[in-house]
Order: C-alpha cells, then sequence, then structure tokens
C-alpha cells in the first residue's frame, strides 16, 4: 500500500527528532542500547543506559504545538506499551534492568525538551 506524502513526512521528521535524541542523550554521557527496538506490544524508540538506570525512551517530534505539547501524545496505553516493552527486554537480556521511562520531545527547529522519569 503506497505511503501518502504526509505519511512519508511524518516517518522522516519522526527519524530525525531520534537521531537528535540519540546525539543528545550521548552527549548526556548514555550509551545506546537499541534504537527502534520491536516487540510484539510495540516498538521502543531508544534504549539507553544511563548510569544505573536503562532507559526506554518515547520520542515525539513535531513541528508546532498546534495539538499541544508533544508529550501529551504518550497517553495511558502507550504507556502500558512500554511497561510491557520493558519486561520483554528483560526476558531478552536475562536480568532485570534497572528501568525508567523517559519522553523526548523534538521539535523542528532541532530543540530536544527531555523528560527523565516522564512516567
Amino acid at each position: 500500500m503506497p505511503h501518502s506524502p504526509q505519511d512519508v513526512h511524518k516517518k522522516v521528521l519522526g527519524k530525525k527528532g531520534e537521531k537528535l535524541v540519540a546525539e543528545y542523550l550521548k552527549k548526556r554521557g548514555c550509551t545506546i542500547l537499541k534504537t527502534n527496538y520491536r516487540t510484539p506490544f510495540g516498538e521502543a524508540d531508544l534504549i539507553v543506559q544511563d548510569k544505573d538506570e536503562t532507559a526506554f525512551v518515547e520520542v515525539k517530534t513535531r513541528t508546532g504545538e498546534d495539538y499541544g505539547r508533544p508529550a501529551e501524545a504518550v497517553g495511558a496505553e502507550k504507556q502500558k506499551r512500554y511497561y510491557k516493552i520493558a519486561q520483554y527486554y528483560a526476558l531478552s537480556v536475562k536480568e532485570e534492568p534497572n528501568a525508567r521511562f523517559d519522553v523526548a520531545e523534538v521539535y523542528a527547529d532541532g530543540t530536544v525538551e527531555y523528560m527523565d522519569h516522564a512516567f
């Protein structure tokens, strides 16, 4: 099924945002463990090691705030999926990580707003 130009634009924008956040986190001293980690429960945009914590990061990229702040799009269902993704990851690495759940907001101008322990 062909994708609309709007769908392609969103994908390109999202990938650009994920790359910016990965660079931001590396500068903070984090190690990128996984990008676009797919599970039966959904996908984690980034999984990073930040000192003694493993952060599961949802990246939201927007061109503006017409529909509210990007982080507002991470509702209860998305949060439940991330908890399941973290459990799946723990089984795959055979250890229980000290997990946290972060949200990164990325704007079209390249600004990154990062929220540790967002949920």
